[in-house]
């Protein structure tokens, strides 16, 4: 993206009054904390801009489920669905990941989303508590992550799902793990209809003009973007595809993509780059910039407008990616 001599003017005023709000509540920066402090102030704030979760509409399925890995652990999930689903008429699913640096985050942080895409996607969602850093090093989430999306294939019939119409997505780590999860599914001849990826993590290093010109400023900070990744891998592995999907041997067969994007997001360069590495590769993409907001707007739909966009079209991309299994 163009360099801007002021990146601060390109943010909307709602956004904005987000970031100064932010910053006048004098929390400690995440990178000061340890992770378990981390967690604790992110899952008490996560509620804080997202939209109330009893303003929407109820859900006909919300189930807790235990998944199998395999090393003998049992992950948290839930599946949020819209409506209850006879055995004749069952629900496409999408398994989604968590965002939060492989470090933070919870089923609970990103149940609101979840929500939303089950309703508007017209699908299940099932939301994976994938182990988190320090405790469980690379490549533990990406195991997770994929033993996840297998086990929900195998089991979609007894779930209550339609088999055969598989969707992964993600935000940011998430992404990640979506769009590694996805390069796995291809090689392993599962047939996905869609990669849903919200500001994946696609590169090895952080060295777009990105993540140089929003280092600062614009909630997720250079330094917290060190703190998690020393959290969560070696130096020697950051040239593994599955930490960073970009060097993968090759994108071709994949599942279609949608990708949404924030313009002053320290991960928008290499999301339109992996973007354009996946289409390079023949991958159908629809890509999105949503302009003026930072990384993580996808959880302010209280405040953002843009968030609430993304939904919608978050959304659709999951209905038309599940029409033709109807």
């Amino acid at each position: 993206m163009s360099q801007h001599p002021n990146p601060q003017s390109r943010l909307t005023e709602a956004m904005r009054l987000v970031l100064r709000n932010v910053a006048r509540a004098g929390r400690p920066p995440m990178h000061l904390l340890t992770a378990q402090q981390a967690r604790m102030f992110y899952e008490m704030s996560a509620s804080i801009l997202d939209l109330p979760e009893a303003q929407l509409a109820p859900l006909g399925r919300v189930d807790d489920l235990k998944i199998p890995v395999r090393d003998g652990h049992s992950l948290k999930a839930r599946l949020f669905a819209p409506s209850l689903q006879s055995a004749s008429a069952p629900l496409p699913c999408l398994v989604y990941f968590h965002g939060g640096g492989f470090t933070i985050g919870s089923i609970q942080t990103h149940q609101v989303l979840c929500r939303e895409l089950a309703r508007l996607g017209h699908c299940a969602v099932i939301s994976v508590d994938y182990r988190l850093a320090p405790e469980y090093r690379f490549p533990v989430a990406t195991n997770d992550a994929w033993d996840a999306l297998s086990w929900v294939s195998q089991n979609a019939k007894s779930l209550g799902l339609l088999p055969g119409a598989l969707a992964v997505g993600g935000d940011s780590a998430g992404g990640t793990l979506a769009a590694v999860s996805a390069i796995m599914a291809r090689d392993a001849g599962l047939k996905l209809a869609l990669q849903l990826l919200i500001y994946p993590g696609c590169a090895a290093r952080q060295e777009t003009q990105s993540h140089h010109q929003f280092e600062h400023g614009f909630m997720l900070d250079k330094a917290t973007v060190d703190w998690f990744f020393d959290h969560y891998i070696d130096s020697k592995d950051r040239d593994d595809w599955r930490f960073a999907p970009m060097l993968a041997d090759h994108h071709d067969g994949l599942a279609p993509a949608w990708i949404g994007l924030a313009e002053c997001d320290p991960l928008v360069d290499e999301g339109v780059a992996y973007g354009d590495l996946l289409r390079m590769a023949g991958v159908a993409v629809e890509l999105e910039i949503y302009h003026g907001v930072v990384h993580g707007f996808v959880n302010m739909g209280r405040v953002i407008p843009e968030a609430k966009r993304a939904h919608a079209d978050a959304g659709l991309a999951l209905k038309r990616a599940f029409s033709q299994h109807a």
